[in-house]
């Protein structure tokens, strides 16, 4: 057994908000008991004992868009880029990347995002993968890092015609055949979707073949409406908005996770909630690309069930809070927007996303929720309680306040030190497969 104590908690379990001196009992991979420090000292007094130090134990972060193909494109410099437009950036920088990628290159992109993830208490990833030049055991590649690292995640492949039929159709079934291995694994720390680019990138055929390889179970993650270019493109191929093209293959669903949803009108939201479909807002992304800021707050306030993400940007959730926290106030021009909607997004959506594919509650400090749990350095100078507690997370803290993570009941970084990774050698071999892409991707 394993307690954390001697912190003020954050449990997210609206029958126990908050404690003032707070401990979780972790036993076989779940929450045995949360209590008052003094309280379980004394049930459990041979138990391991990780001390938070007067610091905020909550439950740890859930990413629901990830992309860990995008690791080594930090500083990267390819001759002659140089975008203007959503579809130059997407050509010129990240198919550029991702078709230059090896499975060892993969292997490691997905080594560093899991360490990074770690690092700023997240560990929980829904990833969208692409690596065009190395399609096949792509995501059992990732898998492998998941493992290693001990982080819980949910993997597809980015399916898209743009390199072709035959690569389309690889994609489809390594998709095909990671979703029934994850299906046939009873740890509950994997899952799988069947993942596409975006509709403009995907054509009837491809549509239909992926359909027919889904396996039961399992839903599709897809981006949606990001650029004004995709709406565009239907409307001008399909004579229909992307909801509706969507809708036509059955892909909308309570087990489908739709990426960003900037241009889509109020039909397309009655679709998307009658479905009971997923959305996920990824503001910084939204933001660096100027592709525009998505309609959130209404599909908050509508019932859709939407989460929050990072694209990749950072791996760090709560910067991606503060991003959205003053995006749409800025956006609405109301200074009242948003402090309510994002950390339901964040705390909230998150957690019931990830429940759609995990079985364990997530997200969340209670007896029998996984043994997800994250301790900051954050000791506020302000009263604390539960009806400001986000308000302390928002201003107070970032992801490297976070110094212990655990994963499933495994210490996965106990006072900023990872366990069981050596670090040092790990950068080394990124540095080493960054550089070489680097040079393959500029011809040296």
């Amino acid at each position: 057994m394993l307690i954390i104590g001697n912190g003020r908690m954050i449990t997210r379990d609206l029958k126990n908000p908050f404690l003032e001196d707070g401990a979780v009992a972790i036993e076989a991979g779940v929450i045995k008991r949360v209590l008052t420090t003094g309280e379980m000292r004394k049930a459990y007094p041979q138990a391991e004992y990780i001390d938070a130090r007067g610091g905020v134990i909550m439950p740890a972060f859930i990413n629901t868009h990830e992309h860990i193909y995008s690791s080594f494109a930090r500083g990267l410099a390819i001759d002659g880029y140089d975008p203007h437009g959503f579809l130059e950036i997407l050509d010129g920088l990240w198919w550029t990347i991702d078709r230059n990628l090896t499975l060892n290159d993969v292997y490691l992109s997905a080594m560093a995002t899991y360490v990074d993830s770690i690092k700023n208490g997240v560990t929980t990833v829904f990833d969208h993968h692409a690596s065009f030049g190395q399609i096949r055991d792509s995501l059992f590649k990732i898998e492998d890092a998941a493992g290693k690292t001990g982080v819980r995640t949910c993997l597809c492949y980015e399916v898209s015609d743009r390199a072709g039929e035959e690569k389309a159709k690889e994609g489809v079934l390594e998709n095909e055949a990671f979703i029934r291995h994850a299906l046939s694994d009873e740890r509950d720390m994997i899952a799988g979707m069947m993942g596409m680019h975006a509709q403009f990138t995907i054509s009837d055929q491809t549509m239909e073949f992926a359909a027919a390889h889904k396996p039961d179970g399992a839903g599709y993650h897809i981006h949606v409406a990001e650029g004004i270019e995709d709406l565009h493109d239907c409307l001008h191929k399909y004579g229909k908005r992307i909801a509706d093209r969507l809708m036509d293959f059955q892909i909308l669903g309570e087990k489908t996770l739709l990426g960003h949803c900037i241009y889509i009108n109020p039909h397309e939201m009655d679709l998307i909630l009658d479905t009971d479909t997923m959305v996920v807002h990824n503001p910084e992304s939204n933001m660096g690309n100027a592709c525009g800021c998505p309609p959130t707050m209404e599909l908050v306030r509508r019932g859709i069930l939407t989460g929050l993400g990072t694209d990749g940007y950072t791996h760090d959730m709560l910067e991606s809070y503060k991003t959205a926290n003053v995006l749409h106030k800025h956006h609405l021009c109301d200074p009242n927007a948003a402090w309510g909607e994002v950390p339901k997004m964040l705390f909230e959506g998150n957690a019931k996303i990830a429940g759609r594919y995990f079985k364990k509650p997530l997200g969340v400090l209670k007896e029998g929720a996984a043994a997800d749990v994250i301790v900051t350095d954050y000791i506020p100078l302000t009263p604390m309680n539960a009806e400001n507690a986000n308000s302390h997370i928002l201003f107070g803290m970032t992801g490297r306040s976070v110094v212990t993570t655990v994963c499933n009941g495994k210490v996965l970084m106990k006072d900023r030190i990872l366990t069981g990774i050596d670090e040092e050698k790990l950068m080394a071999d990124c540095r080493e497969a960054a550089g070489a892409l680097a040079a393959r991707i500029n011809g040296r």
